[in-house]
């Protein structure tokens, strides 16, 4: 037999009160963006899932072999820091000279080994709002927005080349969406700034719009100088002198260079105590093997060596292992994101970065696409599942990656973050015990009732399903009947209403004095450079 009609009115009635409780509680919680899944966030994520070991320690091996004959017997060239060059030689590389301002090094097998054990396997970046310091290594996973785009989109004005305004938009919506951990560094090149001064308004940026750890500027030694001068007036000078306060992201220049400017503010970075991250920017059949474990072993031996710089500056540096893994379409040389390849090998980088004990930055929401469509939202799946199955610890470009990272993406950047969000759901896992197992819930109703009034699912409904604050999952008719919006609609909605909302975290007045004099006074030293 069924319920009686007044069972049923009186379940329905206990489930109304509750969903008008809990559409109140959404309300007050969605201030902050975090809607109905407040309860998942934080400020990083401690991983609850085992990472997906893909090879074996056989085959591991041989990638861990075969990234020790390139450094022993092709070596790695350096150029324009003959100090680099002459740290490694007195820690025991092999210098040969190549010109004036260029060097090989080669360096013996299980010797950068030994140099990166005083590498910290996790550390924590400090935020200027200690609620929201992160940790970066070990079970810790932090999500970043995209970086590096000349050019940003919308729905409304098209491709265009991103200006400061584009900068500090992005900025404030990183800072509003709780699913991003850590507000990034470059999010897009403002372009409407001289080249030589833009690295002083863009850390302003992070500083005056967001209370989260940021990157800092890495396009040459003095604007690393300054990125990290301007940490000491935030922080105070003793403060950053004992802790991580902001990270530079440097690649290399494959196949198998390390540039000048780079190792320049590697060793800047390290000798304050602050982070680096350490990228091969490997495109397979360009500048890298075209099969995959050729790449990872290229990009191992070139990560490993930026690493080991900063130990031999300072022992105990933070260091960020790094690989930015893609295939490119063959027919006509251009880079091919989200395949499945390069995401096999962000997998094996995770094993590898774990036997080194380092940290790991790898892979996130690439895309080739032009638009932020099906297209786009796949590929950034296929790559940021194997960030999170490969136990990645630092993911740069979670949020706004388009067009092969020439562009930053308003619409791609809140459907991102609405995937991060979903993903803070998938990595908490399953716990399992009398409660979950919902024993209680069969056995209030019996058999063929239905559960939506039982106390079991009154006390779990807010919090047993991630919620979407972009999907649109009403039945085809009402969404018809509302004008039958896509997702990039909703999203262009989205990221209006975000800034419009947004509210900047309180900034010491002193602070932000002090930062601004010191942005004025290096502006004033030095004539605008535009490229």
């Amino acid at each position: 037999m069924g319920q009686s009609v007044d069972h049923v009115d009186s379940n329905e009635h206990r489930v109304g009160r509750a969903r008008s409780r809990g559409r109140a509680a959404r309300q007050a919680s969605r201030i902050d963006g975090a809607g109905q899944n407040a309860h998942l966030q934080t400020p990083f994520i401690s991983r609850n899932i085992p990472t997906y070991d893909l090879l074996d320690e056989e085959n591991l091996i041989k990638i861990e072999k075969a990234a020790d004959t390139i450094l022993a017997e092709i070596g790695i060239e350096f150029r324009e820091d003959p100090e680099t060059v002459e740290l490694f030689r007195k820690a025991g590389g092999q210098v040969t000279d190549i010109s004036a301002d260029a060097w090989n090094i080669k360096f013996e097998p299980g010797m950068i080994r030994e140099l990166l054990q005083t590498a910290p396997e996790r550390f924590t970046q400090h935020a200027r709002n200690p609620a929201r310091s992160v940790e970066i290594g070990g079970d810790a996973m932090v999500f970043a927005p995209a970086y590096g785009s000349p050019f940003v989109m919308d729905m409304d004005k098209g491709r265009r080349y991103g200006t400061l305004d584009d900068f500090e938009n992005f900025v404030k919506l990183a800072q509003s969406s709780p699913w991003l951990h850590h507000s990034g560094g470059t999010i897009c090149e403002p372009t409407d700034i001289p080249v030589n001064k833009r690295h002083l308004d863009m850390v302003y940026a992070h500083i005056r719009y967001s209370d989260r750890p940021f990157l800092g500027s890495i396009t040459a030694p003095e604007r690393a100088a300054d990125s990290i001068e301007m940490c000491r007036i935030l922080f105070g000078a003793e403060f950053v002198d004992q802790n991580c306060v902001i990270m530079g992201n440097f690649n290399s220049t494959s196949p198998l260079v390390w540039d000048g400017i780079s190792t320049q503010g590697i060793r800047a970075y390290a000798a304050a105590g602050q982070g680096s991250i350490h990228l091969p920017f490997l495109l397979g059949g360009a500048v890298c093997p075209v099969t995959m474990p050729g790449a990872v072993a290229q990009g191992l031996a070139e990560s490993m060596v930026g690493c080991a710089l900063t130990q031999l500056v300072r022992p105990g540096a933070p260091a960020i292992l790094a690989s930015f893994l893609s295939s490119m379409s063959l027919r006509s040389g251009s880079p091919t994101f989200g395949t499945p390849e390069p995401a096999l090998g962000s997998l094996v980088m995770g094993q590898l970065a774990r036997r080194l004990k380092l940290p790991l930055r790898c892979a996130g929401n690439f895309a080739t696409s032009k638009l932020p469509d099906a297209q786009a939202m796949v590929q950034a799946m296929m790559s940021m599942m194997s960030a999170v199955q490969g136990g990645v610890n630092y993911v740069l470009h979670s949020a706004g990656f388009l067009d092969g990272l020439l562009s930053m993406s308003y619409e791609k950047f809140v459907m991102d973050t609405d995937l991060c969000g979903a993903l803070h759901a998938y990595l908490k896992g399953l716990e399992i015990n009398d409660d979950t197992l919902g024993l209680s819930s069969l056995r209030e109703g019996g058999p063929g009732e239905h559960m939506f009034g039982t106390a079991h699912t009154l006390s779990h409904y807010e919090t047993a399903y991630w919620d979407s604050e972009l999907n649109d999952d009403q039945p085809f008719e009402s969404w018809s009947e509302q004008g039958g919006d896509d997702a990039m609609i909703r999203a262009n909605r989205r990221w209006k209403k975000i800034l419009a909302d947004y509210q900047a975290p309180h900034l010491a007045e002193d602070r932000d004095e002090a930062l601004l004099d010191f942005m004025n006074r290096r502006k004033t030293e030095m004539k605008d450079a535009w490229y």
